[in-house]
């Protein structure tokens, strides 16, 4: 692998993910940015857009697939379902990595994929893209060319829960909570203030498009609990995601020991000690994970915590934590990162 840097595109960049993205990047040692995207704000400089990213003296362009794959070795695709799936595929023949950050390649299940999200345009691809939650598929997101990034609110519930694998019993409980920046940045009247301040809201209940994913995942390493009762909520912050996890394992299972021991040399994981819960502003602005397993009594019954920022490890920070494996770099290049307090 060359010590140059990789010429990256952010395809999409003027989203909240992408934004994300555009920050981690700017400063990364292993990139450059050599294009970023937005067909609304075509033309405009992104600073226009963002502000905190002027500096990065970039301009927008509308996302033609010729012109992004002539400027880049490797692009991040942050576009809605259903959109990127074609853009990925272009990228692809002209012979790009791409990390994308959407869910058109999260599901390999094209039948489950469309009965959620609707056609798939790509489906020959599914069965290539790497599922990337990073710290569970090293060695195939290595030797990729098309990472799906996972969902925030999968990546929160998979990193409470896979530890446990085939040893869950039963439904498993995930009562999900998240910041108002998880639901993008379109104008939305449920997403203004006063819709929002001094109050939480349940959303997706029972049918919400992350539980096949959940699921999904969960079953790919023999979890005996393929039933997930998931239910996101919204709460009056920017930007965090906080999933409580009720599960149910055979009696003398130790869940805090099989977390603590999952997760004892994963630079981006701090398993809590001494009753200290999760909490998602410790992890805020970083790509960290926070967990935690408290035994509910003496019967088979836990309660596994965790804590991301959803813009952070459950989005851009992940993103970039695939791309340095799949570019030959160290995984934390990019993301030495301390959460901003208060």
């Amino acid at each position: 692998m060359s010590t140059d840097p990789t010429r990256v595109a952010v395809v999409g960049a003027t989203g909240y993910a992408g934004a994300e993205l555009v920050r981690l990047l700017a400063d990364h040692p292993g990139a450059r940015l050599a294009a970023v995207t937005s067909e609304r704000d075509a033309g405009r400089p992104l600073g226009s857009v963002h502000p905190t990213l002027a500096d990065t003296g970039l301009e927008l362009e509308s996302a033609d697939v010729s012109s992004v794959a002539a400027k880049a070795e490797f692009a991040f695709v942050a576009l809605p379902h259903g959109t990127s799936a074609p853009m990925v595929a272009g990228l692809l023949e002209r012979g790009l990595k791409v990390v994308d950050v959407g869910a058109d390649f999260r599901l390999r299940d094209r039948a489950l994929y469309e009965a959620w999200y609707g056609e798939h345009t790509q489906p020959e691809l599914l069965d290539e893209a790497v599922y990337g939650l990073t710290e569970y598929a090293r060695e195939a997101v290595a030797a990729a060319r098309l990472v799906a990034n996972p969902g925030c609110y999968p990546t929160g519930a998979l990193f409470a829960l896979l530890p446990l694998g085939d040893r869950l019993r039963g439904p498993v409980v995930v009562d999900s909570k998240s910041g108002t920046s998880g639901a993008g940045r379109a104008a939305k009247t449920e997403q203004l203030f006063a819709e929002v301040t001094e109050n939480v809201r349940p959303y997706g209940v029972a049918r919400h498009r992350h539980q096949p994913e959940i699921e999904f995942h969960l079953q790919a390493v023999g979890a005996a609990a393929a039933d997930v009762l998931f239910t996101p909520h919204l709460v009056p912050v920017a930007r965090g995601l906080l999933s409580t996890c009720y599960v149910d394992v055979d009696p003398g299972v130790d869940v805090a020991g099989l977390v603590a021991e999952r997760y004892r040399d994963e630079a981006f994981v701090t398993v809590c000690e001494d009753g200290r819960m999760p909490e998602p502003r410790n992890v805020r602005g970083t790509n960290r994970v926070e967990v935690a397993a408290v035994r509910h009594g003496d019967s088979g019954r836990w309660v596994v915590v965790s804590a991301i920022d959803n813009l952070g490890k459950g989005a851009a920070g992940q993103a970039v934590q695939n791309f340095n494996l799949m570019t030959g770099r160290p995984e934390d290049a990019g993301l030495r990162l301390r959460a901003a307090l208060p």
